[in-house]
């Protein structure tokens, strides 16, 4: 029926309801698809290239150090309590930074803290450089 109304009514129409169909598809792929593709790769990735020694955070939002891994386990150490040690799937794994970044970033962080701090005492003591300034005038 669809067809014979086509066909009698012109051919454009369906073409044209045909083509709409297909980008919505592709819209719908480059939008939802890719990119939870794109996740799952970066997820196995970082999976593939955890050793022992590196900080975690697990999916629950538990920071700890892995102390073992297994083929699809790993345990990870919680806490300084050396007896908080937690078997886990290596999908509960959240985010993996390595001891070298975690220094790399402490780094960082302090030099930051550094400069606010002299920005910081500059501004006050250009505030109090203006304030003399106004009062002697």
């Amino acid at each position: 029926m669809i067809f014979a109304s086509a066909s009698s009514d012109g051919g454009g129409s369906m073409l044209s309801m045909i083509i709409l169909l297909v980008v919505m598809v592709l819209l719908m792929y480059f939008l939802m698809v890719r990119p939870q593709r794109k996740e799952e790769k970066r997820m196995q990735a970082m999976l593939s290239t955890m050793e022992v020694g590196d900080a975690v955070v697990t999916t629950g939002g538990f920071y700890g150090i892995i102390i073992d891994i297994g083929d699809e386990d790993v345990i990870v150490e919680f806490g300084n309590n050396k007896n908080c040690r937690i078997p886990m799937r290596k999908e509960a794994i959240a985010q993996v930074e390595k001891p070298e970044q975690a220094a790399a970033a402490k780094e960082d962080a302090e030099k930051d803290a550094k400069e606010a701090k002299n920005t910081e005492k500059k501004a006050v003591k250009s505030a109090k450089e203006e304030t003399k300034t106004a009062v002697k005038k």
